[in-house]
């Protein structure tokens, strides 16, 4: 493209060539570095508002745009700094808070972005609605979570990423009828598709399940949950090591997740690699020692390790944190008919691993496969 033809399609060019013959013109400066910002030219757009500056104080609009090339920058407590001041100054608009709160969360600042949200900015912006339903989850207000969801998608029942993001958090509340009907409008969202591959895996249907994981993935590499479902189903078709890999990627990109550690603890102990299984249950305990699955996991492999005492222990801790433990109970289970003997407890957990328990007729490994998506 010459010279000419480029400055024929580029507003920027246009207004810069203007510039140039009126360098000191402040509405030309503002024009142009929106120009600029609109193609993408973010150094040139700074650098107009630069000059600006120089001059005169910028207006609340430079304020923003400012604002606005820091955030594609990626620079986000920069981009903080400049809405915090524009807040401050008596310029209270939903962009403003959105900009402010999104800035904030992108900065791992997660109380702060929630308190920069209020009620007209997630009533005006379905993004910013979106963004407050996530940071209450991501706080652990599932309570409140729950209900600002149900009556944020009533003002904004169509946006993609609000469902989205509400069947994630439905999931993690056991409402699969809620779960269901915001994945199913939310399309093609990588956390919808690992919602409807969560509840394909609750209804036996591993290899649907796999399908959704797969084009979740597709779409959203770093999504932690997706690697974890995937994982699940690949441990439920018994590909352990394949299964391993893809739990420990979820888990450590998780961080604080117990359930995605449990998961890929067992997925190390269902492989036979009993010292790695047990360094995912530490993690696990380290997060939250109140946690009875973490408990009675570590006590599984204490017991096939012989650490008999150390075992019974903790299973005693695990079912008294949890009395529906799943683990707790296989660790009690193994103490009784191993008679405190850790060769006759591996033997029976060898087996039982194999052999299907409970009417529905899995194993214990696919029971054990399931906990950490408890």
């Amino acid at each position: 493209m010459t010279e000419q033809t480029a400055a024929a399609t580029s507003r920027y060019l246009r207004l810069a060539d203007l510039l140039g013959q009126d360098p000191d013109n402040l509405a030309l400066l503002a024009d142009t570095a929106e120009a600029a910002f609109a193609e993408e030219r973010f150094e040139a757009a700074q650098a107009l508002l630069d000059r600006q500056s120089l001059l005169a104080p910028l207006a609340p609009q430079g304020q923003h745009l400012a604002g606005l090339i820091a955030m594609r920058r990626m620079d986000w407590p920069r981009a903080a700094e400049i809405y915090q001041t524009l807040l401050a100054s008596g310029n209270d608009a939903p962009p403003v808070r959105f900009n402010l709160a999104w800035s904030l969360a992108m900065a791992k600042r997660f109380e702060e972005a929630l308190a920069a949200l209020d009620e007209p900015a997630s009533l005006a912006l379905p993004q910013a609605a979106q963004l407050e339903v996530q940071l209450l989850h991501q706080l652990g207000m599932f309570d409140r979570a729950l209900e600002r969801a149900r009556a944020l998608i009533e003002i904004h029942p169509d946006h993609r990423g609000l469902n989205a993001i509400i069947s994630t958090l439905a999931i993690d509340m056991e409402d699969s009828a809620l779960a269901l009907r915001t994945a199913e409008k939310a399309g093609d969202h990588p956390d919808a598709l690992t919602t409807l591959g969560t509840l394909a895996l609750g209804e036996d249907d591993p290899d649907t399940a796999a399908q959704l994981f797969e084009a979740a993935l597709a779409r959203a590499p770093e999504a932690p949950r997706a690697w974890v479902g995937r994982g699940l189903t690949r441990l439920l078709g018994d590909d352990k090591a394949a299964a391993a890999a893809d739990l420990d990627k979820g888990a450590d990109m998780f961080g604080t997740h117990l359930g995605s550690w449990i998961a890929a603890g067992w997925a190390h102990a269902l492989a036979g690699d009993r010292a790695t299984a047990r360094a995912r249950f530490e993690k696990a305990l380290a997060l939250d020692d109140t946690f009875g699955e973490a408990q009675g996991s570590l006590a599984v492999i204490e017991l096939l390790d012989g650490q008999v005492e150390e075992a019974k222990r903790r299973t005693e801790v695990a079912l008294r944190l949890d009395r529906d433990s799943f683990s707790g109970a296989l660790a009690a289970m193994l103490l009784a008919a191993g008679e405190g003997k850790p060769d006759r407890a591996a033997r029976i957990f060898e087996t039982a691993l194999r052999t299907p328990i409970g009417e529905n007729g899995k194993t214990l490994a696919q029971a054990l496969a399931r906990l950490g998506a408890r």
